[in-house]
């Protein structure tokens, strides 16, 4: 069994080098322009479908957007450790197309998720508008604003005690539509789909190669470290912790439809890639 110790920063391959680069300079301008009063986030970054913000390219344009230093850190070394090596691997071309292929894929199984997610808090918004009452306010706000400010915290008591008050049920009807509004309109950023993406084909092409670990720092095959992540991804789908913002659905995306791309191009006869 072999270590693998990457060369850093040494003889980048260029889809990698590229990638980067991209990644990097858009994270910079976003900041300028913000500066100057251009949301480049608003425009580049996933919407829901639903949302009037929505564009097309966003499924492409939102890979390369993040929301903060250690979220586009810990991408782009992702991407650099592992993709490096199977760009060697594959090519330039394929490593390009497995890149894309597993980015959409993610962006996609995000999309139908959200989408499903959101009619069910219109149906709950709508419940509430058609028949309001205090318990049904609680509930959708515990459900879908688990973080509820302390004014949200005194509207309910104020509801609970006068449930029958016209200006009071406006203002939770006003309050619960901005809730949804929240959900409709909050936009999704970042390689990560990808990103696992690469790291599934690495743990596939290289299953026993020996990682170190920073937390612990212990050593680790490639092929469970590749299972761990995608059962901690898993468990975080199954469970969902309350305020969480992390898109999980489209990690576990990038991961399956790379696994299906790998195994459609093994049926194919392309590449000669290894297996858990």
């Amino acid at each position: 069994m072999r270590a693998y110790r990457s060369p850093m920063f040494g003889n980048i391959p260029p889809v990698i080098k590229n990638l980067l680069l991209i990644n990097i300079v858009l994270f910079g301008a976003e900041f300028v322009l913000r500066g100057m009063g251009i949301d480049l986030t608003r425009l580049l970054a996933l919407h829901n479908i639903q949302s009037g913000y929505f564009k097309p390219f966003q499924f492409v344009t939102h890979m390369f957007m993040h929301g903060n230093l250690t979220h586009i850190f810990f991408n782009m070394f992702a991407l650099y450790m592992f993709g490096r090596m199977l760009e060697m691997v594959w090519g330039p071309k394929r490593f390009l197309i497995y890149y894309f292929v597993t980015g959409l894929g993610a962006a996609a199984l995000h999309s139908l998720v959200n989408y499903i997610s959101l009619k069910g808090i219109h149906t709950d918004l709508t419940a509430l508008v058609n028949t309001p009452s205090p318990d049904l306010f609680l509930a959708f706000v515990r459900e879908y604003l688990p973080n509820a400010s302390p004014e949200i915290n005194e509207l309910i008591n104020s509801y609970s005690e006068f449930p029958n008050n016209s200006a009071i049920q406006a203002n939770v009807i006003a309050i619960a539509d901005k809730i949804f509004q929240l959900h409709l309109n909050t936009p999704t950023v970042g390689a990560s789909g990808a990103v696992f993406g690469v790291l599934l084909a690495f743990g596939m092409l290289f299953p026993n190669t020996q990682l170190m670990l920073l937390f612990p720092p212990i050593p680790i095959k490639a092929k469970y470290f590749v299972i761990g992540y995608g059962a901690i991804e898993l468990f975080a789908v199954v469970m969902p912790r309350s305020g969480d913002n992390v898109a999980h659905f489209a990690h576990l995306g990038g991961m399956i439809f790379g696994y299906i791309l790998i195994k459609y191009w093994n049926s194919k006869g392309i590449g000669n890639y290894q297996h858990f």
